[in-house]
């Protein structure tokens, strides 16, 4: 049976550390990287998207498109549309063609395998950038429209007001509070300002 003397024992020793130490660093760099992907989001793929250029809009793919904060992306019914893109939360609530009041949540940040995972599951990581004014436009049924933001306010996680129907035609925007769902939420609502002729862009 080979046998090792105390120096050897102690050379494996000190090799074994130094690699579970490198291995941790690279593990905690990458974590690092996973959890900041979305901050660098903006000047890597969610760029400010220019109206004027977006392809006209299909039947069936329902799409929400955030210019201010590069957000396109689909969105639709149910809880597995989360990780698609975005959920329409209360379809009886309202729509952009029948008005009332039409709500979509989408993550703020998950973090994910990948970097570029972790920025397309957190859409809604800057929402907290838009302001007054800002314009979102929603494709809905092969129709675009145009919405602008008129208000921002937080919102308890058992808050169930934000999602019933209003008389005015709105648009409700909201999601998770950085913190988690339990910190709360961040709310933007806005008004319609109507269908958005295509012919002229």
């Amino acid at each position: 049976m080979l046998k090792l003397n105390r120096s050897s024992r102690g050379g494996i020793l000190r090799v074994s550390l130094v690699i579970i130490t490198l291995l941790t660093g690279a593990a905690g760099t990458y974590l690092l990287l996973l959890v900041l992907s979305p901050v660098a989001a903006p000047y890597m793929s969610m760029k400010p998207i220019d109206i004027a250029k977006l392809p006209a809009p299909a039947l069936h793919d329902n799409r929400i498109i955030i210019p201010k904060i590069g957000v396109d992306i689909a969105y639709g019914e149910g809880a597995a549309a989360l990780d698609r893109g975005a959920q329409w939360r209360a379809p009886t609530s309202g729509n952009p063609l029948d008005g009332g009041n039409f709500v979509i949540a989408a993550h703020r940040f998950s973090i994910q395998p990948t970097p570029q995972s972790t920025i397309e599951k957190s859409p809604f990581y800057h929402i907290d950038s838009l302001a007054i004014g800002d314009k979102i436009v929603v494709d809905y049924e092969g129709k675009r429209y145009g919405y602008e933001i008129t208000k921002r306010f937080d919102a308890e996680p058992t808050d169930i007001e934000i999602e019933r129907r209003t008389d005015a035609p709105t648009l409700t925007l909201y999601s998770c509070e950085l913190g988690g769902s339990d910190a709360g939420r961040i709310v933007f609502q806005g008004k319609r300002l109507g269908e958005i002729d295509l012919s002229k862009s």
